[in-house]
């Protein structure tokens, strides 16, 4: 039998397959068979095995947080004579910040694309070595073209990880706990960012590493913490559920089997039976007009979800992070020093925030936590420019606004990763990602970095309290889109939230 597909996109599909009670698969010789595969990764027990994927998949984003983290620390003393690299404070803020950016979307589409057509191992692991080397050379820069060119090709391979590893992580986590797994993984790109807060405090310390050396063992160390990550990677598999619909259906087969041998070994008990099965059409590889086809006149009202929830928290974070130490030096006269240490405060709530947050997304349900989050992070933020404009807070009370504003915002922007990685079919699943984070982040992460540097770096109130009002309308914005719009997707397969194109004859 083959999951039905609804006429309405944004409607639960119709009744479940009859439960496959022998598990195994069966084909009519023709590119055609039936699977319990999906149905049986749902219905797994967490275990050692889904702790082996969060580790070698999730961690990369505590190195992504510790190197982006470091480079805006570091942007004072980059720019003071003597650091090796003849450029300035704005430069870095806003012109690297913003190639950063532009190479995260760049390699988003293209790795993207890829991770549909080859597969999510192939490509997680090409992406993190993209990443690691880029880094090392961001680390070996003594012109500024050279720190601007690795800043690219650095974004160029995190895109690609956005991509390649939200869909393996997605497409490996039962369902019941996927919505959280998902958040505190994205979310854990703020434990990065903490340890990059506090490592720049010694690194920029001239009593202790010269002043061109202190900022280029920073990059270092995230290589070597990242080579560690990569030989833990080695181990996490090949997704079953893309291995069923490239021709590797007996492959997939063994995979869950092997898992699921050494998970009853683990717990001591039988699995319970799966809860169903799909018939899967082999298609060979999806081109983009089938994608474009398929995301914006099947699945309308989820492309407008998508765009919303990414553009929209793109905005907010970029008016708080990428001004974040320019604003505490210039108008309360903390020493570039010393940011780290605020850094740090609001660094903890965003990743506190998902930690906290992220069971009530399987629970309560998606539609209200995205819209709430959305919502309440926006709202927090407008009443925080109130009382900037207004000269009520301190260093430390501004810290403590923003700390509060992203416990909300980042589990927001966790949930936009989660969302359009489980409401399109997963033919296009990396590519929906690498779209939507590279139009979102592009509207945001490109024009953000340029439009808030001279906001928040011009010494102005009122540019910086502008800067704050446009992101928080935004993620009100996204929000109230959310409200309409979201998918009900909590503790359900993801061929039951879009059935895969291969469902249906080719």
């Amino acid at each position: 039998m083959t999951t039905p597909v609804s006429p309405d996109p944004d409607r639960r599909p119709g009744p479940v397959p009859e439960p496959d009670r022998s598990g195994s698969a069966t084909g009519d010789g023709r590119g055609t068979f039936t699977t319990a595969v999906p149905a049986r990764l749902d219905r797994l027990p967490w275990s050692r095995w889904h702790w082996m994927i969060v580790i070698g998949l999730g961690t990369v984003w505590i190195l992504d947080g510790l190197e982006v983290t470091i480079v805006g620390n570091v942007a004072g003393r980059l720019a003071e004579e003597g650091s090796g690299l003849d450029i300035t404070a704005a430069q870095v803020t806003g012109t690297a910040a913003a190639l950063y950016v532009a190479g995260a979307c760049s390699g988003a589409l293209f790795f993207g694309w890829l991770t549909d057509r080859y597969g999510r191992k192939k490509l997680f692991m090409i992406t993190l070595a993209v990443y690691l080397a880029a880094t090392a050379m961001t680390a070996l820069s003594t012109e500024s073209w050279w720190f601007f060119l690795f800043r690219f090709l650095t974004g160029f391979g995190i895109g690609g990880e956005y991509a390649a590893i939200n869909s393996a992580i997605d497409e490996l986590i039962p369902s019941y706990h996927r919505g959280r797994v998902d958040l505190v993984i994205n979310g854990s790109y703020w434990l990065g960012a903490i340890g990059g807060a506090l490592l720049s405090i010694v690194m920029l310390d001239t009593d202790i590493f010269p002043l061109d050396v202190g900022w280029r063992l920073s990059f270092a160390l995230g290589v070597v913490l990242g080579l560690v990550i990569l030989l833990v990677r080695r181990h996490v598999p090949e997704s079953p559920r893309w291995q069923l619909i490239h021709g590797h259906g007996e492959e997939a087969e063994r995979l869950v089997g092997s898992v699921e041998k050494e998970i009853e070994k683990e717990k001591g008990r039988s699995l319970p039976e799966p809860a169903g099965r799909i018939t899967v059409h082999q298609r060979g590889s999806i081109g983009f007009g089938v994608i474009t086809r398929t995301v914006f006149a099947r699945y309308p009202r989820r492309a407008v979800l998508g765009l919303a929830l990414f553009i929209g928290q793109a905005f907010l974070y970029n008016a708080i992070t990428f001004g974040f130490g320019v604003i505490l030096s210039i108008f309360y006269g903390v020493p570039t020093g010393r940011t780290g240490y605020y850094f740090a405060v609001i660094a903890a709530g965003n990743f506190v925030g998902p930690l906290l947050l992220g069971k009530l997304f399987d629970t309560v349900g998606r539609r209200i936590m995205i819209s709430s989050t959305y919502l309440l992070s926006g709202l927090l933020l407008f009443v925080t420019a109130w009382l900037f404009g207004r000269g009520s807070l301190t260093a430390t009370t501004l810290t403590v606004c923003w700390c509060v504003v992203l416990f909300f915002a980042s589990t927001g922007a966790s949930s936009a990763y989660l969302t359009v990685s489980e409401i399109f079919p997963m033919e296009t699943r990396a590519m929906a990602i690498a779209f939507f984070y590279a139009l979102g982040t592009a509207a945001g992460g490109i024009s953000g970095p340029l439009v808030f540097a001279d906001l928040t770096g011009s010494g102005d109130v009122g540019g910086t309290v502008l800067a704050f009002c446009i992101g928080a309308a935004l993620m009100c914005a996204g929000g109230l889109v959310a409200v309409f719009l979201a998918v009900d997707a909590e503790r359900r397969s993801l061929e039951d939230i879009a059935a895969p194109l291969s469902s249906e004859p080719a």
